[in-house]
């Protein structure tokens, strides 16, 4: 059965279904889903059995044509204005949230606001006032800050576009000892994101960074090298280098793996 991966934003949560128009990734289609009529984008397509992915309850409708897209970026305009009217409102109502981004579906059957908060908001009586000024359904859905990150998307430490708001498709786990592995500096500010967390791209090589660390011999421990026993000190994980302190020296030594005798 060939299914496909669609997006109803670039960087937003990805959702299955059946590929009933045998479109291709990059194609826009227009879906119903929950109720609502809505534009989204295909990401890829494959064959996969129904015990390998789970579908949501998506109708695949059709393939977008240019008036969903004119309309689509109609509610765009109209969105960004509905948010900028609804951080207004928050304030009035004292509520300790921020409003990240809104969208409204193809249909504009429901508008979509995305916000951050510490802890729990009571918004009822915000829902009541936006539905009245909207006169759509209105849905707030709380996210985190690595999903603030991925929706308002922006310029990493590296220059480049972030990872999450481009190419990744769900979050993975991230620790600082992928950043020790790498002898990166643990300094939060050189290996954190736009997001306040650790770097999403610490844990792209870390299992090479693995595999060449049970290589070699641990900080630490003592070693035989060509010019007599010491302790090492340091490594170069990449190129397989070793900063030994020998024995009855003070100023340390590095060596190429193939020349530690043992360890």
């Amino acid at each position: 059965m060939e299914v496909m991966e669609i997006r109803f934003q670039k960087a937003g949560q990805s959702h299955w279904a059946v590929n009933q128009l045998q479109v291709q990734a990059g194609s826009q289609i227009v879906v119903k889903f929950n109720h609502c009529q809505d534009l989204a984008q295909v990401v890829r397509a494959q064959d996969l059995t129904p015990e390998e992915v789970a579908l949501d309850e998506i109708v695949v409708e059709r393939t977008a044509v240019a008036t969903d897209l004119t309309h689509a970026a109609s509610n765009q305009v109209d969105a960004q204005a509905a948010l900028h009217q609804a951080r207004q409102m928050v304030r009035q109502h004292h509520l300790r949230m921020k409003l990240t981004i809104a969208r409204y579906t193809l249909d504009r059957h429901k508008l979509i606001f995305y916000f951050t908060a510490d802890g729990r908001v009571d918004f009822r009586e915000l829902v009541r006032d936006l539905a009245s000024v909207f006169k759509t359904r209105i849905e707030l859905r709380q996210i985190g800050v690595r999903d603030e990150a991925k929706l308002l998307g922006g310029i990493g430490p590296c220059g480049r576009q972030l990872c999450c708001s481009t190419f990744l498709g769900e979050f993975v786990p991230v620790s600082i000892k992928m950043a020790k592995n790498q002898n990166l500096s643990l300094n939060p500010t050189k290996i954190s994101g736009l997001c306040g967390r650790l770097m999403c791209c610490l844990q792209f090589e870390d299992d090479m960074y693995e595999e060449a660390k049970a290589a070699l011999p641990d900080y630490g421990e003592r070693v035989q090298t060509v010019d007599g026993p010491g302790k090492v000190v340091g490594m170069n994980l990449l190129s397989h280098v070793l900063r030994v302190r020998l024995d009855g020296h003070e100023v340390p030594v590095d060596y190429d793996l193939e020349e530690i005798k043992q360890h």
